[in-house]
């Protein structure tokens, strides 16, 4: 890592994490190797055992549940990082979530519920995060998000995640035009496929990963770390005029039919 990319002294909050596969874990070492001081949660009772020793690793200064859907739990988070840090500097919202029979059914016949409640959880909680961060970002901050391509070419078994992901994109932009005058960033990862439980829900993810491999032009796949990498450099000093875009971290993926 050069030595130009610095967090020292920078708080962050990251959500996401459900175990060490996840991105948002290869982000959080990488934000951790830099100097970040940070704050993780975890989504449910459930999934608390296999986060709360990677937050332990992390040195996390905050460890608390957090489901998106619960608005008690997100007030009590920030009201947390407001007593512990006073401040936040970054923020990585790594959620995504559609009900099993929408994800791998046509989006066709998605169900209005189905639909609602991944958009709730995978696009609305990225704005009311957002505006919980804001108040906290006095000195200006980055947020942070991840998408992925089928948001906006077809990808066979995407399904309804295309449609959420794309909306995701779209409030990424909106939300930089709104918080650029007060020196808030907000951007967007777009990773190519890698294995990681959520990926896992996709029909026929195997398959998907090998032909990601063959088709980049680098023809490795990308991992976990890779994607931290530029999700530090996004909420880095060094990326401060870097705003409003989706990155591809995909090996060239995107540039080839």
């Amino acid at each position: 890592m050069t030595a130009l990319l610095d967090l020292t002294g920078k708080k962050g909050l990251i959500l996401g994490i459900a175990n060490e596969h996840s991105i948002a874990y290869g982000c959080a070492r990488v934000f951790k190797q830099a100097g970040a001081d940070l704050a993780v949660t975890y989504a449910n009772v459930k999934a608390e055992p296999y986060v709360r020793p990677l937050a332990d690793q992390l040195d996390a200064s905050i460890i608390m549940p957090c489901d998106v859907r619960d608005e008690a739990q997100m007030t009590a988070l920030f009201k947390a990082v407001e007593k512990e840090w006073g401040t936040l500097d970054f923020l990585l919202h790594a959620i995504a979530f559609a009900p099993k029979a929408d994800l791998q059914g046509r989006v066709t016949d998605c169900s209005k519920d189905g639909f609602l409640e991944a958009m709730d959880i995978s696009c609305h909680s990225y704005i009311r995060l957002a505006k919980l961060a804001e108040p906290l970002m006095q000195n200006g901050g980055s947020l942070l998000t991840l998408s992925y391509i089928g948001s906006v070419e077809v990808v066979k078994h995407y399904g309804l995640m295309g449609p959420v992901k794309a909306a995701l994109e779209s409030t990424t932009r909106y939300l930089a035009a709104e918080l650029g005058e007060n020196n808030i960033r907000v951007n967007a990862l777009s990773p190519s496929a890698i294995m990681t439980r959520a990926g896992s829900g996709i029909a026929d993810f195997d398959e998907l990963l090998k032909s990601t491999a063959v088709k980049m032009p680098l023809h490795r796949m990308i991992d976990i770390e890779d994607v931290g990498n530029m999700a530090a450099f996004l909420v880095s000093d060094l990326s401060k005029n870097i705003t409003g875009g989706v990155h591809m971290v995909d090996g060239g993926y995107e540039i080839i039919d």
